[in-house]
């Protein structure tokens, strides 16, 4: 079974950040539903290992259910929090996950909604997709610095072309209702190539957002295909897990992380990192 070198978890591709930094991270966890090739009890003590040593100072994570969620949070560094809700309700169904260090950000605010035409509705969907689709966002003020910022977090659908292109244009439109000057850091697995699809098109060109990968003043990590189907990392391939952030903030560093324990994945996606900086306060 396949083993990279950066499976040395003491080695943290980003690690800790300290003010004014933020490590920000995009984790689809492949949900712990029964009978996948993979299970997650398979797979916990992997991704524990991950989040211990690379520590984010925000982790946005797609597809997991609740119970396995609360074991996430257990595996993280104490003084970590995390706000969602499940896409059909309460504790039912996926998550979009949004975990913090509590230590340094503290939330003012947040909501969820649905990709949707009825984006209030619990677990509607609109587009043809037989999958429910939705967003987390929460605005976090930074105990170091005083900044404040929004962390959106979504799951874009993996099948119609028409679902994918509709969700991204609303959390497009939702990013617009955010005052102007507020920096807005968005995660999520999409589903779709970062840089050859509509999707990114909305977000990108359409939004203004920039794509932390492109924009890093340092990649720590060839340029991995993000989703790997439990095979060896492909470079040059789709990346289909992004983190994009608006105009201003600083992206220093970004990386895939080709992580394993012991012979054993912590999902079937690599997880993707940026070390951003906010634009200073007046």
């Amino acid at each position: 079974m396949f083993q990279p070198e950066t499976a040395d978890f003491r080695t943290p591709l980003l690690g800790r950040a300290e003010a004014p930094h933020l490590h920000v991270m995009s984790f689809n966890l492949r949900n712990a539903g029964e009978g996948l090739p993979d299970p997650w009890p398979r797979r916990k003590a992997a991704n524990a290992a991950l989040l211990r040593t690379e520590a984010p100072t925000v982790l946005g994570t797609q597809e997991g259910l609740y119970q396995q969620l609360r074991e996430v949070a257990t595996a993280l560094p104490e003084g970590y929090e995390w706000i969602g809700t499940g896409r059909e309700g309460g504790s039912r169904g996926e998550f979009m996950a949004v975990y913090f260090d509590a230590t340094r950000l503290e939330p003012r605010e947040f909501d969820h909604f649905w990709l949707s035409d009825t984006p209030a509705v619990v677990g509607s969907a609109s587009w043809g997709n037989s999958v429910v689709r939705m967003a987390t966002w929460v605005r976090f003020r930074d105990l170091a610095t005083g900044a404040e910022f929004v962390v959106l977090n979504t799951h874009l659908d993996h099948a119609v072309e028409k679902a994918q292109r509709m969700g991204a244009e609303l959390v497009a439109r939702r990013l617009a209702e955010f005052d102007a000057d507020l920096p807005v850091i968005v995660t999520g697995d999409f589903n779709v190539a970062a840089e050859a699809s509509e999707p990114y098109d909305a977000l990108v060109g359409g939004a203004g957002l920039l794509d932390t990968w492109t924009a890093a003043a340092e990649r720590r990590t060839p340029a991995y295909a993000t989703f790997h189907g439990y095979q060896a990392p492909v470079i040059g391939g789709d990346r289909i897990d992004w983190i994009l952030v608006r105009p201003g903030v600083r992206v220093t560093a970004a990386a895939v992380n080709t992580f394993t324990l012991d012979g054993h994945w912590a999902s079937d996606h690599w997880p993707v990192h940026a070390l951003v900086e906010l634009p200073g306060r007046d």
